[in-house]
This record gives structure tokens, sequence and C-alpha cells, in this order.
């Protein structure tokens, strides 16, 4: 099981990704609530243990700025969470050779996984649909459409993800992966016992956590 942890903004929040070790920590370039800077993000992945991959997310960016923030933050992954199509992830594969890129789906009805299950990307991240926020909302992805699309290939489950329903929800879908944000957070910010709490139910019986 990969785990994401995202929106990650702060000196403290790197130090609690070193002490846990998820499998990705997640920067966000778009929106207001945890958007950072591509200089911020670059100063605190040289923090960062060398073993966490780096994860950009962006919302209908230019390929060329993307790519500029990718290659700045040392990232490993692009996230696209806008209305990104075909052209735009095979022209973000040629600026980003070697950078994995993932298509987030806010999933809306039974053609939101079909139609982004064509645009190429090397992996789906299913969350939850806003008509006003693209992620990060803290709601729930719609469990039943992502029932109902019956996926084979992996994919990483997002939206509202946290302690009280992670366990549940991994034993019905058993995703590739997990990305949480609102989930490790406490008044806008990372909490620390809240991420000790979901890596040990993540990391149980691993010995990975804590």
């Amino acid at each position: 099981m990969k785990v994401k942890l995202c929106g990650i903004r702060r000196p403290e929040d790197i130090a609690y990704l070193n002490e846990f070790q998820p499998d990705y920590a997640g920067f966000v370039f778009a929106g207001t609530k945890r958007r950072i800077a591509p200089e911020a993000a670059a100063a605190l992945a040289q923090n960062l243990d060398s073993g966490i991959q780096k994860v950009g997310v962006f919302v209908n960016e230019a390929p060329g700025s993307a790519a500029r923030t990718a290659k700045l933050a040392g990232l490993n992954a692009v996230q696209l969470h806008g209305d990104e199509s075909a052209d735009y992830i095979a022209a973000l594969r040629r600026l980003l050779p070697g950078v994995s890129v993932w298509k987030a789906v806010r999933v809306r009805d039974r053609s939101s996984i079909p139609n982004a299950q064509k645009l190429g990307a090397d992996l789906l991240l299913l969350d939850s649909f806003s008509p006003t926020e693209n992620g990060g909302t803290g709601q729930t992805a719609n469990f039943g459409l992502i029932r109902e699309a019956n996926l084979t290939e992996p994919y990483f489950l997002a939206g509202g993800l946290n302690a009280g329903n992670l366990a549940h929800l991994i034993r019905e879908f058993s995703p590739y992966g997990v990305d949480i944000s609102s989930g490790i957070e406490t008044g806008g910010v990372k909490d620390r016992r809240k991420i000790e709490q979901i890596m040990r139910i993540l990391r149980k019986g691993s010995g990975k956590a804590g």
C-alpha cells in the first residue's frame, strides 16, 4: 500500500514525514488553501528524506510552467487536477522524461473514470467532486461510482480519507495507494498525532511506521 501525504508547506511537515516515512510527499502548486511557491517547495524538499518521492499538484498549468516547477523542486511525479487533455499529458511527458504523470479524477458520474482512462496518464487518482474546488476538500469520493467502475489497473484513492474510514475503505477497494491531506490536519495545518495514527493504520504489521 503506497501512501501519499499531501499539502506539505512547513519545515514541521517535512520533519513529520521524515519520522513516519510515507512513500510520497505532495506539494500543491494551485489554488489557495495549501498552495506553496515552487522556490519554497524546492527549499523544503532539500530536507526531505531521499526515500520519499516528491509529487507536485497542478491545475490547468501551462505545460512549460509545470515542467519548470517540476525541475526546480525535483519532482518524481506530477499530479494533474484540472481539465488536462491527452495532448497536454503527451506534451508534459516530452518536457519531463522520467517523471510520472498522474491524473486526478473528480468522480462525478459514470463517465468520469472511463474518460480519464483514455488520457494516457501513468496512474489515476480517484477523488471527490466539488463544483468549486479541484481537490483537498475533505469530502469523501463517490465510492458507489468507483465500485461500479470495477477498475483492474492500479489507482490511488483520495477524498476525505481519515483514521475513521481508512481501514474499511482499504479492505473494500484494495487501492494501489491512498492520498491524504485534510485527514491529517487540525486547524488547517498538519498534525503529527493524526499522521502517526494514519500511518499506524496503513503500516500495521509492516514495522515501517513510528
